[in-house]
């Protein structure tokens, strides 16, 4: 059978908690020890040399994963390695601190390949997130909270939102989870293909003139 796949992948930047779900270890390792609902996690990135909050938690997400079978942790996210995780993720998870993503552009194309994204609505996901119909929201903490009771709130929020949702929907209601799929891809191309960029730049920037 299938395993799950969660993906996080990106740049490795601090305010994207790539490690969040390292949070909670105890709760962490009942989660990709069920053997009932086994899941396979793969973080992929590389941090800035001088990104020193990014380099710790490259080096911890790296050092967990010698301890487990199904967690790895790869190093860069040139085009080709992107392209495999994006074809091959069930789940693209977007963590980052909220009102600090820009964009996240990464999750637009792994919706175009299947996966299903499960993030905080931050960046580009609240113009295209319908809850449960093409995507899984992780309620986000108040962004004037300290970071540190930000990520513990958040990293269970995390937690709860897959032990309770998004695995169990994954292993035994398929048809629901198929749904989110294609209501996701659905969604995504008219919002988010390139070919619609091309055309509204041509539109406001020439034809309006």
């Amino acid at each position: 059978s299938k395993i799950l796949t969660l993906v996080i992948a990106r740049r490795f930047a601090g305010y994207k908690r790539m490690e969040l779900l390292l949070n909670d270890m105890d709760r962490f390792n009942k989660l990709v020890s069920n053997k009932e609902s086994p899941i396979q996690i793969i973080w992929a990135g590389k941090p800035h040399p001088a990104d020193h909050s990014g380099i710790a938690s490259f080096d911890k997400i790296v050092n967990v994963c010698k301890s487990y079978t199904n967690c790895s942790a790869l190093v860069g996210y040139e085009l080709k390695l992107s392209r495999m995780l994006k074809q091959g993720a069930d789940v693209w998870i977007n963590i980052p601190r909220i009102t600090h993503e820009a964009s996240g552009t990464s999750g637009m194309s792994a919706a175009m390949n299947g996966a299903v994204n499960v993030s905080i609505p931050d960046g580009w996901i609240p113009e295209f997130a319908r809850d449960k119909v093409n995507c899984f929201i992780i309620p986000a903490s108040a962004d004037t909270l300290p970071d540190h009771e930000q990520d513990e709130l958040d990293a269970n929020s995390l937690f709860d939102l897959l032990e309770q949702e998004v695995i169990p929907m994954y292993y035994h209601a398929q048809d629901k989870w198929m749904s989110i799929v294609k209501n996701s891809m659905k969604d995504i191309i008219p919002q988010f293909d390139s070919n619609r960029m091309a055309a509204e730049y041509y539109t406001n920037l020439y034809t309006s003139i």
